[in-house]
């Protein structure tokens, strides 16, 4: 019966819903060190400004490209010979993530801030590491027809993972405390060891030992040599950095606002979160149709002044205050817009990395958008402070106009390469 609908018989094949659940072990954790942590510390009296800061935890997902080719090439002994190498990686990281998240959970934030943000950090750091891994592994495991349904398949289950870790968490958190909500996290997060055990991987086969000085321009020198030689790769990664910092920059501070506005956990975690969750998904899809009809860079242009636009509905949410339907708007406006930025911005990193060099390519560009969301936005707790929620809100919106800028001269200066290159 599936055969007439092949499809659907794609998304049903044992490897590619493995990746569902992938998806999901890695988007969980994101959000316990970002919108549920801001809410737990707003609850318990922490300052705008230490919120903002902390916000600077998730620093490993900007920079994880450095430890990447470590990752990719060093092999765990026994464990890679048993389970292969990602797999090997896979279980060990997972272990580490999940007593971070206890220990965070058993943390007392009002009395040692210190304490939680160096458990948050751990956090961070293992969950970047498991995202190198799992990137690498999807591949590997599906096989070339499968690899376009398993990429809408690791960004569904990282969505839903970060619902999870948000949505479900308020709601334990609601009834049985923040303690209860980070212990089952950390029991939930092994559905990727699980999921990882059972669908196995290629026997490891070991390769050709290589020098110290063969290794480092192999796994390091090669990919990133290979992308500067493209004009105006500078110009790229400002732009992929500073594409959805007004987004980013207004998100760290989102869920305070909430709190304040006099909203509960369960109304956030039910308009906020879940609707929320549809709209971005919605947005996903009608931002991968809308690129295949436009092209990237008009793509990015349109959906990056969306962007912009719904950051600005925030000051309306802020003027009128404690009111369900806007709150549902704004989130769910938002959210979309984002939904279609983040597909045109995956789309458009992936087709800047050589094939040769994909995954750690792909890994500093990912990096580098990770990076507005923890240094550069460490301050926006800060600017809530000094300049109260309407003007950060403006602040937010005005921040994001020179990522529409970097489009244009990119778009320009790659129309020019293309000429160029038919003249030639």
């Amino acid at each position: 019966m599936l055969s007439r609908y092949p499809v659907i018989s794609l998304y049903l094949q044992p490897k590619v819903i493995a990746v569902l659940f992938l998806g999901i072990a890695s988007g969980l954790p994101r959000l316990l060190i970002l919108s549920t942590l801001t809410i737990w510390l707003t609850e318990v009296g922490i300052n705008h400004t230490t919120i903002g800061v902390l916000s600077a935890v998730s620093l490993p997902y900007a920079i994880k490209f450095l430890w990447s080719p470590l990752i990719d090439q060093l092999h765990i002994p026994y464990l890679t010979r048993k389970f292969g190498r990602r797999r090997s990686w896979l279980f060990i990281l997972q272990i580490l993530l999940a007593a971070s998240i206890f220990l965070m959970g058993t943390s007392n934030p009002a009395e040692n801030i210190a304490l939680t943000a160096m458990f948050a950090f751990l956090i961070a750091f293992f969950s970047a590491s498991q995202d190198i891994v799992i990137d690498a592994y999807r591949v590997e495991i599906l096989k070339e027809d499968q690899q376009g349904a398993g990429a809408a398949m690791i960004v569904l289950g990282y969505r839903i993972g970060m619902l999870i870790a948000s949505a479900g968490g308020l709601y334990i958190a609601s009834y049985a405390g923040w303690f209860a909500t980070y212990l089952t996290m950390a029991i939930i997060i092994f559905v990727g060891s699980i999921t990882a055990f059972f669908i196995g991987e290629k026997k490891y086969i070991p390769e050709d030992k290589k020098t110290a000085k063969e290794w480092i321009k192999h796994a390091v020198i090669d990919p990133f040599s290979n992308f500067i030689t493209r004009r105006g790769w500078y110009l790229i990664l400002l732009f992929i950095v500073l594409y959805k910092f007004g987004d980013a920059f207004s998100s760290v501070m989102s869920g305070v606002l909430y709190i304040e506005l006099g909203y509960s956990k369960n109304e956030i975690a039910s308009v906020g979160k879940i609707f929320g969750f549809a709209a971005i998904i919605a947005g996903a899809i009608t931002g991968g149709s809308v690129i295949s009809r436009m092209g990237i860079y008009k793509s990015l242009f349109i959906f990056g002044i969306l962007q912009m636009v719904s950051t600005a509905v925030f000051m309306l949410l802020t003027y009128v205050g404690y009111n369900i339907p806007l709150l549902a708007f704004t989130i769910g406006f938002e959210n979309f817009t984002s939904g279609m930025g983040t597909a045109a911005a995956i789309a458009y990193m992936s087709d800047l990395c050589d094939k040769e060099y994909t995954a750690t390519q792909y890994a500093l560009f990912s990096s580098f958008s990770a990076f507005a969301l923890s240094l550069l936005s460490a301050p926006s707790g800060w600017f809530v402070e000094q300049l109260g929620w309407i003007n950060f809100f403006l602040l937010s919106t005005v921040i994001a106009i020179p990522g529409l800028f970097l489009i244009i001269l990119i778009w320009k200066m790659d129309d020019k390469s293309k000429k160029y290159s038919k003249i030639t």
